[in-house]
């Protein structure tokens, strides 16, 4: 049973789903998955991440609806559902242990992407979408979705170059992440068990006990959703974004170096 310091650190990176889809941009609930996987285990934790991700996907569906590029859905979800279907195999093959590193691999390479990406996007011109490019995209989506709820930095690659309005570029995020994190839930929720199809994955990731985890954190989305309105008219955006991004290259080195972040903390 997880300490008082872990369903706090869980609390911390649910409030961030709120954070992220209401107030702060920049995929700030990256922070999430480190936090639960500290608290509850990496497969737990990404199990009862899923179901409040959507409920946090359902509140900006109602803020940017009908905001977004809708024809990056052709291109990239295609490749989403397959990366999917490659991502709940593989963790079927990883332990607790390597799982916890791969998370934090991607925690870390989140943020060095965060303060590499203008550097990286300065030179290139207008990017114009195309299958050609999306599905591999896409794939990497899924992959690294499913592994982590990690594909903010492969689906920012993919826009970013596109050159797309502010409130666009925030709502056609929004639209993507709410596909993707529907087509996974069938993947979470029945495992080959079930239904005797090698394509699922070995073991359910959400079950009755994630869920009943997460129905207990749900509160925290809406109240992240106010906080992320309230701190965005009181704190500058990037001033912020630096404190999350310094959180979340601390959580993704915990999980890589499996130091005793919580014995440390008492």
């Amino acid at each position: 049973m997880p300490d008082a310091h872990s369903w706090i650190f869980a609390a911390i990176g649910v409030l961030f789903i709120g954070l992220s889809k209401a107030g702060f941009g920049g995929g700030l609930g990256m922070l999430t998955t480190p936090l639960c996987a500290l608290a509850f285990g990496p497969k737990a934790g990404v199990g009862i991440l899923l179901p409040l991700l959507c409920a946090g996907d359902a509140f900006s569906m109602a803020h940017y609806w009908g905001k977004w590029d809708k024809r990056n859905l052709k291109f990239l979800l295609p490749g989403v559902a397959l990366g999917v279907v490659v991502g709940v195999q593989l963790i079927g093959l990883f332990s607790t242990r390597q799982f916890n590193i791969v998370i934090g691999v991607l925690a870390v390479s989140f943020v060095v992407f965060q303060f590499l990406k203008d550097t990286i996007f300065r030179a290139e011109g207008t990017f114009t979408p195309n299958h050609r490019i999306g599905v591999p995209f896409g794939i990497g989506a899924g992959v690294t979705s499913t592994f982590a709820h990690g594909a903010g930095p492969v689906v920012s690659m993919f826009l970013i170059p596109q050159r797309l309005p502010k409130e666009l570029f925030v709502g056609t995020n929004v639209l993507i992440f709410f596909w993707i994190n529907w087509i996974k839930m069938p993947f979470f929720i029945v495992d080959q068990t079930m239904l005797d199809v090698p394509l699922l994955a070995p073991e359910a990731i959400i079950t009755w006990a994630t869920l009943k985890v997460s129905l207990l954190y749900l509160p925290l989305v809406p109240l992240g959703v106010w906080l992320g309105v309230w701190l965005n008219r009181r704190i500058p955006e990037t001033l912020f974004q630096k404190f999350v991004y310094a959180f979340t290259l601390l959580a993704g080195i915990q999980l890589i170096a499996n130091f005793d972040l919580v014995g440390w903390l008492r």
